[in-house]
């Protein structure tokens, strides 16, 4: 599929797909299919749990309704099995991370020429419909994590218990505080760095499958997506599980009160 219409080669049809619609230049460039799809996603995440929670019944439960309760215990239970201090937004924080994460990875399984042909027809060149294929998205939403945890580690150490951590540990010594500096600065970056890049390979290295598998004769495509596919689901919920168990891990580390 082309934007205006043209053949592409295959190395086109691929730099196609992986290009995102985007306006303004440099540092400044905004990605206007990752911010439509990522809002859109989390309003939609938004509306239906208002929604089953506004309509929810004691009597017997409806089958939305059942499946957004066990979700909800379910999270709570990781909390309370990972989480180790008194803050009540970290159950909520780790809901509304799960699901969109999982929302959004779950627009891989859409076919790859299916939204983008149809707004090619529209008069759109490019459109990416996978927020998470988007490091702008992933590093977006790990640097919030990367916030809390910052504000967290000050609100319960205090700016002199937080400063005490990053330089006088691992090495309690004041001749080596600029070693522990050293250390404890790379491990607190490190933490939103491998939250964005681990969800943006997976969930990028999924959809350049599927684009792969589009390049292939018709008779064949369904042979391979088919199978890709119902795999590719189980990496759709891991990573979503994984970016949301680590941020519970990373809060409960900024609890820890020496």
């Amino acid at each position: 599929m082309a934007a205006q219409g043209e053949v592409l080669t295959a190395s086109g049809y691929i730099q196609h797909h992986l290009t995102n619609l985007a306006v303004g230049e440099g540092f400044w460039t905004w990605h206007i299919d990752s911010l439509l799809f990522s809002v859109g996603l989390g309003a939609f995440f938004l509306w239906l749990f208002r929604k089953v929670g506004t309509k929810a019944t004691t009597g017997v439960p409806g089958k939305l309704q059942c499946f957004v309760e066990m979700l909800v215990e379910f999270v709570d239970g990781v909390v309370k099995d990972s989480f180790h201090g008194r803050n009540p937004v970290i159950a909520p924080l780790g809901l509304t991370i799960f699901v969109w994460v999982f929302l959004m990875n779950l627009m891989d399984l859409i076919p790859v020429d299916f939204i983008p042909h149809a707004a090619a027809l529209m008069g759109v060149p490019y459109l990416k419909i996978v927020p998470t294929t988007d490091l702008n998205v992933t590093l977006g939403l790990s640097l919030s994590v990367f916030a809390l945890i910052v504000y967290y580690s000050i609100k319960v150490k205090g700016v002199k218990g937080f400063t005490k951590e990053m330089t006088l540990n691992p090495f309690n010594h004041w001749a080596l505080i600029p070693v522990n500096l050293v250390l404890e600065s790379v491990t607190l970056i490190a933490k939103p760095i491998s939250l964005a890049l681990r969800l943006f390979g997976n969930l990028y290295a999924g959809e350049l499958i599927f684009i792969l598998i589009a390049l292939l004769p018709w008779w064949s495509q369904f042979v391979l997506s088919v199978p890709w596919a119902i795999f590719h689901i189980l990496v759709i919920v891991l990573q979503a599980f994984i970016f949301m168990m680590l941020t519970i891990v990373y809060l409960s580390m900024a609890h820890e009160d020496h």
